[in-house]
């Protein structure tokens, strides 16, 4: 039986290696860091004294790849969220709150009714959403929507910069489409909100593990793939830490790695140059009943707000401008949004303060531009990651099907 090796433990490398392992193929996935799961990893915080999120992360009920993936480990049950879609904001300058509650279906009849609208709002400005579905690949979502007014503020700008992780105005408007047609432009029933409880390893990393254990997968974890050894048209190794694992003549390699590291090891390889930040937040304090899985906050420096049973996490996208800024001054900061829009005392509880430099690429046109196909001038070697050109933008339902991408074209050069 020849192998396939998946090269790297993010939710790529897992979502490559379960759609293998169910198919029966034989499967090694190597891992270089202590753990798998990649930005969606947990780990036991000493300073909280609890297991926590490296950062927050939700997806739609529309995710497809997302739902298919989670269905075969078996961890689908661990999302929570609305039997409808409904997205609740508060405004810290105004104080005023509003919640978004769509019509399940495609046709918006939602629109006519303004209890169910971003305030000060009509229904003819969200015509113009439209237009991102045709947008061209050199635009940005500037060149197509107003990026001001009730709308923008209220919806459109929240959405974009947590989907993109990119400031809107000179974010791609093609990968923005890509977002409306899978959502808005669908109905409800495809952007329900989907929060992985109690944590994100617990849904999306350990199961998957548990699954590709018990179909005899090899998985080897703080093994980094040093450098590649390349024979011809063909990958012919993998050097590690504990040698150079030689690929047999039907044997194939799923590098599902960063691009930085892609373009280290693989000679010409086409990947983003730049990326965003982003910031998260942890507090060890009980949220008050009846909140919703997540909770939208406008004119704030806090973006969004993640109730747990044991914490409060809160997340703030495209944050370059803050992500050099003083860990403790930044909680504080945060804090203060947390308790005037949850009502809760302005004595900070026991904190922490997750950084990711490099979170995601830079979601403009430019970048976009740099995303690689899974395949490459290599025939046994292919590409998988959120950075590879899903048509999404860097996503968790991106990383997943592009793994399931990356395994469709794998499963017929390998035997069973």
């Amino acid at each position: 039986m020849n192998t396939a090796y998946v090269v790297g433990g993010g939710l790529a490398g897992l979502a490559a290696a379960v759609a293998l392992a169910e198919k029966g193929r034989k499967v090694v996935l190597i891992e270089g860091a202590p753990q798998a799961g990649g930005r969606c990893r947990s780990y036991f915080d000493a300073t909280l004294g609890q297991v926590i999120d490296n950062g927050n992360h939700f997806v739609l009920s529309g995710n497809y790849a997302v739902m298919s993936y989670l269905t075969a480990i078996g961890s689908r049950g661990g999302l929570i969220g609305p039997e409808k879609s409904r997205t609740s904001f508060v405004d810290l300058a105004t104080g005023r709150r509003w919640t978004i509650a769509p019509d399940e279906g495609p046709i918006p009849f939602w629109l006519f009714d303004a209890a169910r609208r971003v305030p000060d709002t009509g229904p003819l400005d969200y015509l113009p959403l439209f237009k991102l579905l045709f947008a061209r690949a050199d635009e940005t979502i500037g060149d197509v929507l107003p990026a001001s007014g009730a709308l923008w503020e209220g919806l459109l700008h929240p959405f974009f910069i947590g989907a993109l992780n990119t400031e809107p105005k000179t974010a791609s408007a093609a990968l923005a489409g890509a977002l409306v047609r899978e959502t808005f432009a669908k109905g409800g029933h495809a952007y329900r909100i989907r929060v992985a409880h109690p944590t994100l390893a617990a849904v999306f990393v350990d199961p998957a593990l548990d699954f590709l254990r018990a179909r005899g997968v090899d998985i080897r974890i703080g093994q980094r793939a040093r450098a590649l050894r390349f024979d011809g048209d063909r990958l012919a190794a993998l050097a590690t830490p504990d040698g150079e694992i030689a690929l047999a003549g039907g044997d194939l390699a799923i590098l599902a790695v960063p691009p930085w590291v892609a373009t280290e090891l693989l000679p010409g390889v086409v990947a983003p140059t730049e990326f965003r930040s982003i910031v998260n937040a942890h507090f060890k304090a009980a949220p008050p009943p009846g909140l919703p899985p997540m909770l939208g906050v406008i004119g704030g420096l806090v973006q969004w707000i993640f109730p747990f049973a044991d914490r409060i996490s809160i997340t703030v996208s495209g944050a370059d401008a803050i992500v050099d800024d003083d860990r403790e001054a930044l909680a504080k900061r945060f804090w203060a949004d947390v308790a005037k829009v949850l009502r809760l005392s302005c004595d900070m509880p026991p904190w922490q303060v997750v950084k990711e430099r490099r979170a995601t690429f830079a979601a403009t046109p430019e970048q976009a531009r740099l995303r690689s196909r899974p395949q490459t001038r290599w025939s046994n070697l292919l590409l998988a990651g959120d950075w590879t050109d899903t048509g999404l933008p860097s996503t968790i339902e991106g990383a997943v099907r592009s793994g399931q991408k990356a395994a469709a074209l794998a499963l017929p050069k390998l035997s069973v």
